[in-house]
């Protein structure tokens, strides 16, 4: 056994990075992901961004642990296709605008008319109702309606800032992988299968709340423009380089005033306590930044770790994958890819025990494995030929070097 969902089957009707990226984390998790898509219009992310060899990064970092089938879903015999794999699937996950799936006649009523017990996950940027249902959307446009833009920004009265990642894209796709493992457990319970529906706007409103909510959680009591506690963040420049510096104990700020040079801090009345040092967190951070300045970044790590005050350098994205503590972690691995060459990637986060996730395969090429998931259907040599032969499927003769 490999993996925890190993023997689950799931068909990944998704494209771009939500919907691939959720269904990538099940895949490394064990299941059986069959990715579909069409023979003139496969995942816009096969063509976006770095690449080499017909592959780029953000297809291959979102689509491994996959197979490919490649079917035009739009021709009656196509759609007879995507039938009869979700009749051997226990999760279909799709990601097109609300009424899409509907028009292709496989939307969740005929699919479960042919699975009954089937996990349909319907992805959307904006939910199936309201006056933006229908609209295009894209990560930035979530995260400019959602709030998380002026949460960014620090106050409401700042410029809103996006977060320079496409953070709705993949948190999304998190929770749509925990909703299916929950509803795997409770179809195990209870034999019935269901329909999930998860919005892009819906995760990102659900996250934000656990955090940044607070000027309107007391109903009544809303703050109509909220503030930033400081004007100023937790990244410190020193003579070096940055480094970010955070405390909140007691014993922290203490070690933090000895650790700087600064003892005289802990008897001004303004920063005794914890709620007088977030009330003057300005006054308080800019004293911070000002000692910064007087030695390196390497040593105000050593002084401050030893000082138990928690900090840690800014890295860049290669340093980062150099870390000792990310080294020591594991988390970043590399792998052999058929086609792509040697790649390197960030394993799945969660680690378990004894059903061990693992990297079985890269990323597929397009309709790849159309032609062996065929075969697992029942479909005989000749029908496969004929569905290829009138362009329903497309198979590489062999995968482009």
């Amino acid at each position: 056994m490999t993996g925890p969902l190993n023997g689950v089957r799931i068909i990944d009707f998704t494209t771009m990075i939500a919907g691939p990226y959720g269904t990538m984390i099940l895949a490394d998790q064990g299941a059986d992901v069959v990715k579909v898509e069409a023979p003139a219009r496969s995942d816009h992310a096969r063509r976006a961004g770095y690449g080499q060899r017909h592959f780029t990064a953000a297809f291959v970092n979102n689509n491994r642990n996959k197979r490919s089938i490649s079917v035009d879903a739009k021709s009656p015999a196509g759609r007879q296709v995507v039938l009869d794999l979700a009749r051997t699937a226990d999760v279909f996950v799709q990601n097109y605008r609300p009424g899409v799936m509907a028009r292709l006649g496989l939307d969740y009523d005929d699919l479960r008319a042919v699975k009954p017990d089937l996990i349909y996950v319907s992805m959307s940027g904006w939910g199936e109702r309201g006056p933006y249902a229908h609209k295009p959307v894209y990560d930035p446009i979530i995260q400019a309606l959602s709030g998380l833009a002026s949460v960014q920004a620090g106050a409401d009265h700042d410029r809103p800032r996006l977060i320079r990642t496409v953070l709705p894209d993949k948190l999304t796709g998190v929770t749509a992988a925990q909703a299916v493992s929950a509803a795997l457990f409770s179809r195990e319970r209870t034999g019935v299968g269901q329909h999930i529906r998860l919005s892009m706007l819906d995760s990102v409103v659900a996250f934000l709340w656990s955090t940044d909510m607070g000027s309107q959680t007391f109903v009544g009591k809303e703050v109509d423009v909220a503030h930033a506690a400081t004007f100023i963040d937790l990244i410190y420049e020193t003579a070096s380089g940055y480094i970010s510096v955070s405390v909140m104990a007691n014993d922290q700020w203490h070690g933090l005033c000895h650790a700087l040079g600064h003892p005289e801090w802990l008897d001004d009345e303004r920063f005794e306590t914890p709620t007088g040092r977030d009330r003057h967190a300005n006054e308080r951070l800019e004293l911070t930044q000002e000692a910064l300045l007087e030695k390196t970044a390497e040593e105000w790590l050593e002084v401050l770790e030893a000082a138990g005050v928690p900090c840690a350098p800014v890295l860049t994205r290669a340093e980062m994958v150099r870390h000792a503590q990310v080294e020591a972690s594991g988390i970043v691995v590399e792998t052999d890819h058929p086609h792509a060459g040697r790649l390197r990637q960030a394993r799945n986060a969660a680690r378990f025990a004894v059903t061990v996730p693992e990297i079985r395969h890269g990323a597929p090429h397009l309709g790849e494995h159309t032609m062996e998931v065929l075969s697992e259907l029942g479909y005989g040599e000749d029908r496969r030929q004929a569905l290829l032969a009138n362009g329903i499927v497309s198979a590489p003769d062999r995968p482009t070097e």
